[in-house]
């Protein structure tokens, strides 16, 4: 019995002996286009006092004028997450004979305001608008919204798929081409998942790249194939 597993075993060493050099190595790549349903906008307001108390009292004024002006616009309570409020000192450096002090120049408060929402085209009208709110005396910055899309994980699984039947096309090609036909494959494995705003000059990182700050994007998706060669 030794001798006849040993035998079998020597024999398919044997057959498969040149498995590893009569293999093709592709790469298969997937993209599409698409347009974000999640928006993301932040912006903050700023208040300064002497008193702490009476910084806190205007800040929480003007926390409400801002809730209030966002309500107007249509945008819901449960789409607005108010931060915890930042409280700094300020110092200011007076020189005088060659000599520096630092005095205190009062409290500045800072608040963030969070709006997310699927209705991307209506925050960014009101994100345009926020300009009413400094005209009303509210010391307001309104960062740039940031775009996502929540059907990422189903877009990547469709995508996967796509990359996979272009490298499976390539190997045909190549193998084809060589007077051979494509085996089964022997190996394969998952490249880097990139996105970017379209028709971009935005640069494509090793590690993969994920962008906000556009509302169309582009995403690619690479795989690594490799089959035998008959």
């Amino acid at each position: 019995v030794t001798l006849i597993l040993c035998a079998f075993i020597f024999s398919n060493a044997i057959k498969h002996r040149n498995d590893a050099a009569n293999v093709i190595s592709v790469t298969g790549m997937a993209e599409r286009n698409f347009e974000s349903d999640l928006i993301v906008w932040k912006s903050q307001f700023t208040v300064k006092n002497m008193n702490l108390t009476t910084a806190y009292a205007e800040l929480k004024k003007q926390s409400e004028s801002t809730r209030h002006f966002l309500e107007s616009k249509g945008i819901a309570k449960k789409e607005m997450t108010f931060s915890a409020a930042e409280i700094t000192k300020d110092y200011a450096t007076i020189t005088s004979n060659g000599n520096s002090i630092s005095t205190f120049d009062g409290y500045r408060l800072t608040q963030q305001i969070s709006i997310t929402s699927n209705d991307v085209s209506k925050i960014e009208g009101i994100s345009r608008e926020i300009t009413e709110l400094i005209n009303s005396g509210i010391e307001i910055t309104s960062l740039a919204p940031e775009y996502y899309y929540t059907k990422m994980a189903d877009l990547k699984i469709k995508m996967l798929a796509e990359a996979s039947q272009d490298g499976c096309q390539r190997a045909k090609t190549i193998a084809e081409n060589g007077e051979a036909s494509l085996g089964r494959m022997m190996n394969c494995s998952m490249g880097v998942f990139q996105i970017v705003a379209q028709n971009s000059s935005e640069d494509y990182s090793w590690v993969g790249s994920f962008n906000t700050s556009s509302k169309k994007k582009t995403a690619t998706i690479t795989v690594k194939l490799q089959y035998q060669v008959k």
